[in-house]
């Protein structure tokens, strides 16, 4: 049988990966585009990524989960953004607050996220309880394996009412929010000589990239804007922001979506496409949620075809694993695919 016969068959061989010393991040993402599975995904992402970047036209959505700033991503993100990759960031308000953390002196802290790793009965059961009740004894919060003394949010909240509130005394969209809360953080970090970068929102208030933060309320910074709000005139239009975001995408010659974990911020990104007549023409997405769970977080694009979100010409991959791995990678081997 002619392989002209055989249907979906793919007549294109798998080739095997060929590893050597000194190869760059983007011939190494080139390598993983011979191979299958989640490898041939990668390389895929990054194509995807790399057209997406290189378009002038593209207008770019960035969905950001998960704990990518204390995990230590704070910087990759900064970049895209200054890097005039990212219209448009759609995060929560856990990242916004590590982010400003970090912006006005803060620090993450290398820990364990249990006691030695060669004990495994002590690391799955009371002592990993114990580990964490000394932790809390300690004034320290854990964020996988990275340690945060409290201190940091007492620090943190200090920021918002002295730096942030007194800005915006008013009925705002959550964008204002952050837009005050970029300014702070610029500013702040300037006048301290902080060492870290000034950070996500900083850059982003900085290049007017709007930051929609649609739950916000589930985070410390939700939390200090809830109570500020008992006491003054401070409130929040949650549906605002909503107005535009569609606008922006509604205008957009064309549209791409970049999402990194699930969750509020992916839904956010692609619902943007359900009231406007476009749909996305690229899309990359990033979890460690598999499809077959039937949760948002590991729904493929794919699956947003058949919502009308992506165009029936729309490039797209999903890749599964940990984005900690996945996203610098990504992020790199495009930037060296487009140099």
């Amino acid at each position: 049988m002619s392989d002209e016969d055989r249907g979906p068959f793919e007549p294109d061989p798998v080739h095997g990966m060929e590893i050597r010393a000194g190869l760059t991040v983007g011939e190494l993402a080139e390598q993983y585009g011979r191979a299958g599975g989640g490898a041939g995904d990668l390389g895929r992402a990054v194509e995807v990524t790399a057209a997406m970047f290189d378009d002038e036209d593209v207008t770019t959505l960035l969905g950001l989960a998960g704990a990518m700033v204390p995990l230590g991503l704070r910087g990759v993100v900064t970049d895209l953004i200054r890097d005039g990759n990212v219209e448009a960031l759609v995060t929560t308000g856990a990242t916004l607050t590590h982010d400003a953390i970090e912006a006005i002196g803060g620090h993450h802290h290398h820990g364990s996220a249990g006691p030695a790793d060669h004990d495994a009965e002590e690391r799955t059961g009371t002592g990993r309880r114990e580990h964490d009740e000394s932790l809390r004894e300690a004034g320290v919060d854990r964020i996988y394996d990275v340690y945060l003394p409290q201190e940091h949010f007492t620090a943190f909240e200090r920021h918002l009412r002295g730096e942030v509130f007194p800005e915006i005394e008013r009925t705002v969209s959550i964008a204002e929010l952050t837009r005050a809360l970029g300014a702070a953080n610029a500013r702040v970090n300037e006048a301290e000589g902080v060492e870290a970068d000034a950070g996500i929102a900083a850059a982003a208030h900085d290049l007017d990239v709007p930051i929609y933060c649609p739950a916000v309320s589930d985070s410390v910074l939700g939390i200090q804007a809830w109570m500020r709000s008992q006491v003054t005139d401070f409130s929040l239009d949650a549906l605002a922001d909503m107005t535009d975001l569609n606008d922006l995408v509604h205008g957009a010659g064309s549209a791409g979506a970049l999402v990194v974990g699930g969750g509020v911020p992916k839904n956010y990104v692609l619902q943007a496409m359900l009231v406007t007549p476009g749909a996305y023409d690229y899309g990359v997405q990033l979890t460690t949620d598999p499809e077959h769970t039937g949760g948002l977080s590991g729904a493929t694009l794919d699956e947003a075809r058949s919502w009308g979100k992506l165009a029936r010409s729309a490039q797209n991959v999903t890749v599964v694993g940990d984005a900690t791995i996945t996203f610098p990678l990504l992020v790199a081997a495009a930037r060296e695919r487009i140099d």
